[in-house]
């Protein structure tokens, strides 16, 4: 029975070659073995999982060569996106320092136009003075700021610290609520970083998390077209799966930060480059 392949895969370098011709020529030329990858994302190995084609001994006839659909090609580039930056970045984490939902939710406020780096150094301080939101609640508005100073906007980022701290403890019993309509009332709280608390300390994926790291590289990985954070995540939210939104911000958010970085990305040493339309430019 004919098989349908969606791709052939260099096994040493895990180029993805989508045209029979190209694939014929290429492992005459390069005299590799190549994997035959079905529709279905399964490998074959009726044949063997690795096949040895030359010019002399092209893909047999058994094989049936079915043109994929540009839709069924973008899900299994996109899937092969995810899975690089799982191999990348298994273990990508919030790099914001953080002991409770109220601590990361404050610390996000913070990070507003301002590096983790700078936050980490000054929240220490902060939670050292204010541990709660009942404590926040009371502050003095000119010590609060002057904690603050360093990470930028600190008099609109202090009303927002503060006003969140009083509705927590005023409206939601001194805890941070854990549904986006409930955190979306609290000043200074946005969907980003709604998304931030909801996923990284309660584990439920309700969005993705749109920052600037993330904004750029879905757009240079081809994922939207869109430049506002609210439309990048609805398109993000309609092509990754649901499983993947939380995992998936925090390795865009360390590949920005180590390799697809704004001025000068290093594509070059890109493990996604040949998935990636700005790579090939």
């Amino acid at each position: 029975m004919p098989v349908s392949f969606l791709y052939l895969s260099v096994p040493s370098t895990g180029r993805l070659i989508s045209n029979q011709q190209e694939a014929i020529r290429t492992t005459a030329l390069n005299n590799v073995a190549y994997r035959f990858i079905s529709v279905s994302g399964q490998i074959d190995t009726s044949l063997g999982c690795n096949l040895l084609h030359t010019q002399y001994n092209p893909i047999p006839e058994c094989y049936h060569w079915e043109v994929p659909s540009q839709k069924e090609r973008e899900q299994q580039r996109i899937s092969e996106i995810l899975k690089r930056l799982e191999e990348r970045f298994p273990d990508a984490e919030c790099a914001l320092t953080h002991r409770s939902a109220f601590e990361l939710l404050m610390a996000t406020i913070l990070s507003a136009q301002c590096t983790d780096e700078r936050v980490n150094m000054v929240t220490p301080v902060l939670f050292a003075r204010y541990p709660g939101p009942g404590e926040l609640a009371q502050a003095d508005m000119e010590e609060l700021q002057e904690i603050i100073r360093s990470t930028g906007f600190f008099r609109n980022k202090a009303k927002s610290l503060r006003g969140a701290a009083e509705k927590i403890a005023h409206h939601f019993d001194g805890e941070v609520p854990q549904t986006m309509d409930d955190l979306l009332t609290l000043p200074g709280v946005a969907r980003k970083t709604a998304n931030v608390v909801l996923g990284t300390w309660y584990g439920i994926a309700d969005g993705v998390v749109v920052d600037t790291h993330v904004r750029r590289l879905s757009q240079r990985l081809g994922l939207t077209r869109q430049k506002e954070p609210q439309k990048i995540e609805r398109d993000l939210m309609k092509k990754i799966p649901q499983d993947e939104w939380i995992a998936l911000s925090h390795r865009l958010i360390h590949h920005g930060r180590q390799t697809c970085k704004s001025q000068k990305p290093r594509c070059e040493e890109c493990s996604l480059a040949e998935l990636c339309p700005h790579a090939q430019r």
